[in-house]
Parts: C-alpha cells; sequence; structure tokens
C-alpha cells in the first residue's frame, strides 16, 4: 500500500482535530455555564449539587473540527441521589430533575434559552457555532454488609427513567485504550495512533453534508474502532483503512454495538445507522483500491485520499520525493567564516 502517512498525520493535525485554542474556548463556556447554574439553583432554592464533569468527546479528546461550526461540550452535573427528592420525600423524576436544571440557568442575556431535551439540558451559543449540553446524574451510594466499604453508582435522568450511567468509566476506559494500545500515546492522551485514528474515522463519517443524522454516533465509532485497532507503527494512513475494513466486516454480521463499561448495546442489531456507516465505509473505501497498485504515484494517492474524505487538502501537498530531490540537487548550505545561518 502507497505510504501516505506523513499526509495523513498532517491532515489529522490541521483538518481534523479540534485545535487546542478552540478546546479552551468551549472549555470556558463550560465553567462559566458551572458557575450559572450553581448561582440559579440557589436563587430558586433547588438542591446544591455535588460537582461537574466534562464528559464525552471532549474529555476523550476526539472532539473533530466542524465545518458549519455545530460542536457541542458534554457537562454533566451531579446531585446526591437523597437531595432529589419531591415534596413526599419520593425520588425526583427525570423529567422534573432535568426541568430543575434547566430554570436554574435561565438567563436574560441569551437569545435562546436553555431547554430540557430528553437526555440532557442544552444551553445554546450561537454566536460561537456550539452548544453546551448538561446531563444530570444522580449519585447512588450503597454500602457491604459484609466489609463496610461504600460504593457508587451514577444513574442519568434520560427520558422519563433513571438508567445506569458512568461518563467517567467511558474516558478512563477511553484514555486507557489509547495509553495501552499506542506506543505513541502522550500522557494527557492527545496523542497516539489510536486516538488519531478514532478521530480519523468520526472525520470520514461527518465529512459529507447530510450524514450526520443518519450515521453511527461518534462514541459507537470510537468503540468499533477500539475493537478493530492494531497498531501499525508510523503507518496512520494503513491502520484507518484496516480498521475500517474489519468494522465493515463485523457490521455486515451483526450491526449491534456493545458498550465498553455497561451491561448494554450502545446500538442494537439492526440498527440503521451503524448500517449506514457500513454503507458508507464500503462506498468510501474503494477509492482507495489504487494505492495497492506498485507503480501508484503521490498525485494518484493524494487523489484516492481527497475523495475518501471529501476534501481538496492532500492533493496540495507536494511529493516528498520530488521534495527529497530538489534538496540533493541544491546540495549542503555552504557558510562562509564569520557568518551564521541565523539571522
Amino acid at each position: 500500500m502507497k505510504d501516505c502517512n506523513e499526509q495523513m498525520k498532517g491532515f489529522e493535525r490541521s483538518e481534523v482535530r479540534m485545535s487546542e485554542d478552540d478546546r479552551a474556548d468551549i472549555y470556558s463556556k463550560a465553567k462559566t455555564n458551572r458557575d450559572r447554574l450553581k448561582n440559579g439553583l440557589a436563587r430558586n432554592e433547588s438542591p446544591k449539587s455535588i460537582g461537574s464533569r466534562t464528559q464525552g468527546s471532549y474529555a476523550m479528546r476526539t472532539m473533530i473540527q466542524h465545518d458549519r461550526g455545530d460542536y457541542d461540550v458534554d457537562d454533566g452535573v451531579y446531585f446526591s441521589r437523597e437531595s432529589l427528592k419531591n415534596d413526599k420525600d419520593e425520588d425526583k423524576s427525570p423529567e422534573d430533575a432535568r426541568k430543575m436544571v434547566s430554570d436554574a440557568l435561565q438567563d436574560d442575556r441569551f437569545a435562546d434559552q436553555p431547554e430540557a431535551r430528553n437526555n440532557c439540558v442544552r444551553v445554546y451559543y450561537k454566536t460561537r457555532g456550539y452548544h453546551v449540553d448538561v446531563p444530570v446524574y444522580r449519585e447512588n451510594r450503597t454500602k457491604n454488609p459484609f466489609t463496610g466499604e461504600e460504593a457508587k453508582s451514577y444513574e442519568i435522568a434520560a427520558g422519563d427513567k433513571w438508567r445506569a450511567s458512568d461518563p467517567l468509566a467511558n474516558t478512563k476506559w477511553f484514555k486507557d485504550e489509547n495509553r495501552n494500545r499506542s506506543s505513541d500515546a502522550t500522557a494527557n492522551g492527545n496523542d497516539g495512533q489510536f486516538v488519531r485514528v478514532v478521530r480519523l474515522a468520526k472525520g470520514f463519517a461527518r465529512s459529507r453534508y447530510g450524514w450526520s443524522d443518519k450515521i453511527a454516533s461518534g462514541f459507537a465509532i470510537s468503540k468499533l474502532v477500539a475493537d478493530h485497532f492494531s497498531e501499525v507503527q508510523s503507518r496512520d494512513d494503513q491502520v484507518l483503512r484496516q480498521t475500517l475494513r474489519s468494522v465493515s466486516l463485523v457490521l455486515a454480521l451483526n450491526s449491534a454495538v456493545r458498550h465498553p463499561v455497561l451491561n448494554e448495546n450502545i446500538a442494537e442489531s439492526g440498527d440503521e445507522k451503524t448500517k449506514f456507516f457500513k454503507e458508507k465505509i464500503d462506498e468510501s473505501l474503494k477509492h482507495l483500491d489504487v494505492l495497492d497498485k506498485l507503480d501508484c504515484s503521490h498525485e494518484e494517492a493524494m487523489k484516492a485520499w481527497d475523495k475518501f474524505f471529501n476534501t481538496d487538502w492532500f492533493s496540495k501537498q507536494p511529493d516528498p520525493a520530488k521534495k527529497s530531490q530538489a534538496e540533493k540537487a541544491s546540495g549542503p548550505a555552504v557558510i562562509k567564516q564569520g557568518e551564521s545561518r541565523y539571522a
């Protein structure tokens, strides 16, 4: 297969991975939102939260750039179960818990007020091109009758039920995957072949207008990549292609995707979004067949990757072979005595 690792890593850095400046901007909005929520809960004499945590793709560092600015960050708020009671000392319903948080977040400065949705409260920052989702969790504490040790578990206010959920465990799982399976993983989890391939797979899934509402979720894609990733050092291009081939083969047999932490599925068998993901993988991988030609040129390879990602970025990249030949032809730099290479 034609080696395009240099270009693939460059594409991931400049066109797919979210910049640190954008991450910082989004996080600042989440922190401001936390202060608004804290003050709003106190204003409304509602229960005090026990904390907030960023989660999802932001925490896993798999957020990607989006041409249409449709960014979102999940910033969950946690309450003790004991604090979420109604007037009859019964557990507050998921709907009431989300409404309580939504009411606390109301602010006249918003053009569109925060909205209680099915699984979270959404806060809109339309002028910035993103929104903050605030899922509502309750913390359960149980004591082992034999050891006396206390255990914590979490439930999310999802729809009309409190459902088992542990986003912090999801983040730990993902970071462990990157650290254990990428020889070049960084301590903060922002780099490593595994996380780069996940971002590239998500970038592919968001590369066409009209796909977003039809294709597998980012978390499902992350799990599918984890199930089929196998490191090949210095070959992100090869690993991406092989991983997506393996994903397609498995989805042909069963479109269900197992949750990495909970005893449940992210997507069930027959799920239309994972089936759509497989369909688009199959259509797009055909563009890469030219990479297997022994005499595949740089231009052919770049056009193939452009078609795969629906971009023109690759075709703008210079041929490394021609660059190397030009450098050899120019010869080494000659520095006269008393001169410096640097200004």
